[in-house]
């Protein structure tokens, strides 16, 4: 006979997590936890923000680069030629991803563009490692305000479109296919 789950003892366990978290909390204290509306949280889903709020604050700031063992470092572009940057750009964004790195809107950007993308921004960029499995840092790879025209022609949907054009009073430049699809892996959800 299948044992029913002791809901009462699960509650109590986590409340004293709750307060937990919170005393570990306490020196990080600001106004992100008094906006947190606790009355319409169940317990469990205040302890998993409360993690998550503790482990950005304990996480360290790291190039991300530095987040691997050993450190991603990566050949220069000069001296590969276009087929081995898009066979080495595919382990790349592998082994990204196994760091819980997602890259987003790469399809304007030729293989090589985007290999050296990640040499260039991404791999220096120091950025805070949080260790949590539901955690992925989103590196999108344009601006959408340095870069307006790219955005508006492969990215942008039919309603920032026309919020772009109320706010400019000119027109987007016409809705275009990618020239580089891709299929990049995404966050689980």
């Amino acid at each position: 006979m299948a044992t029913q789950p002791d809901y009462k003892a699960i509650e109590v366990d986590q409340l004293l997590l709750n307060a937990q978290l919170r005393t570990e909390l306490e020196p990080f204290f600001d106004e992100s936890v008094s906006l947190l509306d606790t009355s319409r949280l169940t317990t469990q889903t205040e302890n998993e923000f409360l993690e998550s709020m503790l482990a950005w604050e304990k996480a360290p700031v790291l190039p991300i680069g530095k987040w691997f063992e050993p450190e991603l470092t990566l050949p220069p572009p000069e001296i590969m030629t276009n087929d081995e940057i898009s066979e080495l750009l595919v382990e790349t964004i592998d082994q990204l991803y196994q760091q819980r790195i997602v890259l987003e809107f790469t399809n304007h950007l030729s293989d090589r563009d985007l290999y050296c993308l990640i040499i260039r921004d991404i791999l220096p960029s120091a950025e805070k490692k949080i260790d949590l499995p539901r955690n992925y840092l989103h590196w999108h790879c344009i601006d959408s305000t340095d870069d307006e025209s790219t955005w508006l022609r492969f990215y942008a949907d039919k309603r920032d479109r026309q919020l772009w054009e109320e706010t400019t009073g000119e027109i987007a430049p016409p809705r275009e296919d990618a020239p580089f699809q891709r299929v990049m892996p995404r966050r689980p959800h």
